[in-house]
């Protein structure tokens, strides 16, 4: 089994792959970082959490 940790980013960050936020799922929360920053610090979001986020935003409210 794999350990390596696959970040995606959003596809509306368009084509410049260093202006954006990317994320990576864990079993138990949903880890966030700039990519500027690969190796810089990273907001672990709680799954729960983050599908409300989710959720939310996909109401364009």
């Amino acid at each position: 089994m794999s350990t390596a940790v696959v970040w995606r980013k959003s596809s509306y960050s368009g084509s410049d792959a260093d202006s954006c936020v990317e994320i990576t799922v864990r079993p138990d929360a949903v880890l966030v970082r700039d990519s500027k920053a690969m190796d810089g610090p990273q907001l672990a979001v709680p799954v729960q959490a983050w599908e409300a986020f989710i959720g939310f935003a996909a109401t364009g409210a």
